[in-house]
């Protein structure tokens, strides 16, 4: 393994994993949206009333979306640190040891990660003032995020 800051992700490569990751996400959203309007219509709606917008159910639904893609990044940043976007890339997150983050970590990543991206990208952003070229994310959870060498197995 890398020392820790050696190959450090840049924010192009990341940015660049992130929108490969939002179709395997828009897969989920889809299967989420799916079953929770088979739900709506099974429980006696007409079958072309849509769910309210801003309604309880849509809110869950999104919260079920919200949830699902942290889980999909979760357990793949846990089995092998990356997701499926992060592999062309050859990007792997990882404690700030180097070691294998903890599932905690984690969740803590993609937390503050969502928390990153609503506040317009800033958390992103922040690697270029950060003293160790870190983004929020990186820095909350204490995990990093390295680019590995072209050599590097998959």
């Amino acid at each position: 393994m890398n020392p820790p800051n050696r190959n450090p992700a840049l924010i192009g490569w990341r940015l660049l994993a992130l929108l490969y990751d939002f179709f395997p996400a828009l897969a989920l959203w889809m299967l989420a949206s799916a079953l929770f309007t088979l739900g709506y219509y099974l429980s006696g709606h007409p079958p072309r009333q849509n769910i309210a917008p801003f309604s309880p159910l849509q809110l869950l639904l999104w919260l079920a979306c919200w949830l699902l893609t942290g889980a999909y990044a979760v357990v793949s940043w846990r089995r092998g640190g990356r997701t499926l976007g992060m592999r062309p890339w050859r990007l792997r997150v990882v404690a700030a040891d180097g070691s294998p983050a903890t599932t905690r970590a984690l969740m803590r990543r993609y937390a503050v990660g969502t928390l990153s991206v609503l506040a317009g990208g800033l958390g992103f952003w922040w690697v270029w003032w950060d003293r160790d070229g870190l983004t929020w994310h990186d820095r909350f959870s204490d995990t990093r995020m390295l680019r590995l060498p072209n050599n590097a197995g998959g």
